[in-house]
């Protein structure tokens, strides 16, 4: 068997690509090893900017390898799974996902743990694991914080598949765009994202989640040590010094 997920990495983006044709990308042992340790080699390289996870083919992902799961064969305990998610949601460099056409189950573990995602309108979406007797529980931790809980109930107790417009309803992706669009619109992403400082795009999903948690007249406290703290960086200094003289700081992707 190849290489399942392939990686590339130029001007600042690295892209993983899910390349497992013969079970629709299932999350197979092999290639959960390989999304996971590309995953980390693109978070551990200062030179990436941006990360792209997409898949080939007519499918994005179909979730678990259920051919594994019956056999019990599988390598990769659901500590790899958790470490990937986990790894995307925490991510400093924000993640793009690129769908490039149905997922399931598992497969919107992924895209719900993603930062930004758009999807082609003939992509469908769909948590079928009720309809097998389980529940989508892991897969649950990134996608419930997207959605209403009155659209996860529905889409989890019915299983039934949902197009990308109603993925885009749900919260669970923000655009669904005509096929042929799809790399531009991916591509305006991550231009737009490596425009930004690498410290300020690595701090504002936990500046989310922070203000998120705390009461309003607290988070406007720890938002404003937050902030006094941005404009003294170098990076801040590097930002306006740019905008002043008219060019692009520094950091700007080419």
């Amino acid at each position: 068997m190849g290489e399942l997920v392939h990686y590339e990495s130029n001007e600042g983006i690295a892209r993983l690509t899910l390349d497992s044709p013969h079970n629709r990308n299932a999350l197979s042992s092999a290639l959960q090893h390989e999304l996971n340790a590309h995953l980390h080699e693109a978070l551990n390289d200062d030179a990436v900017r941006v990360i792209v996870l997409t898949g080939a083919g007519p499918v994005f992902c179909s979730g678990a390898d259920l051919k594994e799961q019956r056999e019990g064969s599988s390598t990769a305990g659901p500590e790899v799974m958790i470490d990937t998610l986990t790894s995307i949601w925490h991510s400093p460099k924000p993640v793009v996902g690129r769908i490039n056409g149905p997922a399931r189950a598992g497969g919107l573990g992924l895209v719900g743990a993603c930062d930004i995602v758009v999807a082609p309108r003939s992509a469908s979406f769909g948590f079928a694991e009720v309809r097998i007797g389980v529940l989508p529980a892991v897969i649950a931790v990134t996608c419930l914080p997207r959605m209403s809980s009155r659209g996860a109930l529905e889409v989890f107790l019915t299983g039934e598949n949902f197009t990308a417009e109603r993925a885009v309803e749900l919260g669970l992706i923000n655009r669904a765009v005509d096929d042929d669009e799809l790399d531009a619109e991916v591509e305006r992403y991550t231009a737009m994202l490596g425009r930004g400082g690498p410290e300020a795009l690595a701090g504002v999903k936990p500046m989310i989640r922070q203000i998120e948690q705390l009461p309003m007249d607290e988070a406007f406290q720890q938002m404003l040590k937050l902030s006094l703290e941005r404009f003294r960086s170098d990076e801040a200094r590097e930002g306006m010094t740019a905008f002043g003289e008219k060019r692009d700081p520094q950091w700007v992707v080419s």
